[in-house]
């Protein structure tokens, strides 16, 4: 019954760290969806860049917005959001300019 006890310990420490790990990397999914969400908005035109690369674009986004925002410029929430926004928008504008010229290689090497 003694050597159950540290083994119990051991194991509700495992799961909280689990938790705790699978909690960061959900709430950073939601994260970069809203903000590559918004940083599509913010872009006029259609972006030829799928679901999956909109939340790494935004999750990316939202992490040098916030280095950017709090960290360097020392502005407020509304600020750093606003900042998060931006650069999210800067990538995905680069990353539907990288998607785009991939895309009309690709049609013109299907011409005749």
């Amino acid at each position: 019954m003694l050597a159950l006890l540290p083994v119990v310990l051991v194991l509700v420490l495992v799961v909280a760290i689990a938790g705790w790990a699978l909690w960061l990397i959900l709430s950073a999914a939601v994260v970069g969806a809203v903000i590559g969400a918004l940083a599509r908005l913010a872009v006029p035109g259609r972006q030829e860049i799928g679901i999956f690369n909109t939340i790494v674009i935004g999750w990316i986004g939202s992490l040098i917005g916030s280095l950017l925002g709090r960290h360097l410029f020392h502005v407020g929430r509304f600020l750093t959001f606003a900042c998060e926004i931006g650069v999210a928008a800067v990538l995905v504008l680069l990353a539907s300019s990288a998607a785009g010229n991939a895309l009309a290689r690709r049609n013109r090497s299907l011409r005749w």
